[in-house]
């Protein structure tokens, strides 16, 4: 699995947003059979504190996970609301 930082629109100091959150793009390759494989998207949120929370395999279009990317950014999503937000998304 590899991490990816996502800058912020309106990045502070370290790409981080004006409350200190972080997001993170998370690659993973899915096997579908027969040798074949694809990447699969999820995402991470950390907090200035040491939260975090992170759900992997969301989808495999990064256009969609881009998107969801923004929607987290924009309303500052925080660690502990990750998952609600997300199941509302899908």
């Amino acid at each position: 699995m590899r991490e990816l930082l996502v800058e912020p629109d309106r990045p502070a100091a370290g790409g981080e947003l004006e409350n200190g959150l972080r997001y993170y793009v998370l690659v993973d390759e899915l096997e579908l059979g027969q040798g074949m494989l694809c990447e699969s998207y999820g995402v991470k949120v950390t907090a200035p504190d040491g939260e975090e929370a992170s759900v992997r395999n969301i989808t495999v279009r990064p256009e969609r996970i881009d998107r969801l990317l923004e929607l987290l950014q924009r309303n500052q999503v925080p660690p502990v609301a990750l998952r609600d937000v997300i199941d509302d998304w899908l």
